[in-house]
């Protein structure tokens, strides 16, 4: 049980980071066990609330592929994967859009505005934000590969922060659903993961963070001894060639490397499944999961 002493400990703790993130953006790619339990939701929301009246400015990027996963079987359609990707068809990506939008998005923005912060949903459509093109399925056979049509589901071509800045300028914290308009207006449903990198990188934002169902990253997932704090941007591109860092954890750093390399200062990917897992790595010296940094 703690007494005052060891409040106010924690509280000292906290003070220097409080004072280096201050006025700092810090992007949250929101996703995971975070979204789907009702705990975790509500230790991520109030999280995201002392971040904002601290002074930090927090910037969420959201996924929600259980959800539309959910709405596809109640409408009687299946969902196909290739490679991790959802199959796309023009019904699909209207469903995601409307889940995406009207659901998840509406939720985190009805919940932060309860906890006392302004915040203001978008799609990556909204004011031209997200402009995104055709993404490409990668399928191997043996030793070779082929590039695959799965549909409406896109890349980042190019982001317009000036709705962003604008927001954050004003005191409202974004949240952002990662729907993208290509050239003729058409929506692609994009990774999350990859919409958080490329914004945090056009924010110039101090921080990505990633939450996920895992700690970080292991040089051996099956060994815990192997926990990896802090990847260098050559280290993490190396184990990605030589198959230390494979299956679902590719994506993350490579988030992670795209936000690095675009002018964000550092990336994290930390366990969303830990209560407050946000504050634990902001506000304390020993921080969790694994940095990923130039």
């Amino acid at each position: 049980m703690f007494d005052a002493k060891d409040r106010a400990a924690i509280l000292v703790e906290a003070l220097p980071y409080i004072k280096e993130f201050y006025g700092k953006t810090i992007v949250i790619k929101y996703g995971g066990n975070a979204m789907v339990s009702e705990d975790l939701k509500h230790d991520v929301m109030e999280d995201i609330t002392l971040m904002k009246y601290v002074g930090i400015c927090p910037v969420i990027i959201h996924g929600g592929g259980p959800d539309i996963t959910g709405f596809l079987k109640k409408v009687g359609k299946e969902s196909e994967f290739v490679n991790g990707l959802r199959v796309t068809d023009e019904e699909t990506v209207e469903i995601a859009e409307m889940v995406l939008d009207g659901k998840v998005n509406s939720e985190i923005v009805n919940l932060l505005n309860r906890s006392g912060v302004k915040a203001v949903g978008l799609s990556g459509k909204d004011a031209g934000l997200i402009h995104a093109r055709k993404k490409l399925a990668t399928v191997y056979e043996g030793s070779s590969k082929e590039k695959v049509d799965i549909g409406y589901v896109g890349e980042v071509d190019h982001i317009d922060i000036s709705i962003l800045r604008d927001l954050i300028h004003d005191g409202y914290v974004p949240v952002i659903a990662p729907i993208g308009v290509g050239e003729d207006g058409e929506s692609y449903n994009i990774n999350a993961d990859y919409v958080a990198a490329e914004i945090a990188g056009a924010l110039n934002a101090e921080k990505l963070l990633l939450l996920t169902d895992v700690e970080g990253v292991y040089k051996d997932f099956n060994d815990k001894t192997t926990f990896i704090d802090t990847l260098t941007a050559d280290k993490a591109r190396n184990y990605i060639k030589d198959g230390t860092i494979a299956g679902g954890m590719i994506p993350k750093i490579e988030a992670c490397l795209r936000a690095i390399g675009a002018g964000t200062h550092k990336a994290h990917i930390i366990d969303g499944r830990l209560e407050h897992s946000i504050i634990l790595e902001l506000f304390t010296s020993s921080g969790i999961g694994t940095q990923v940094i130039q």
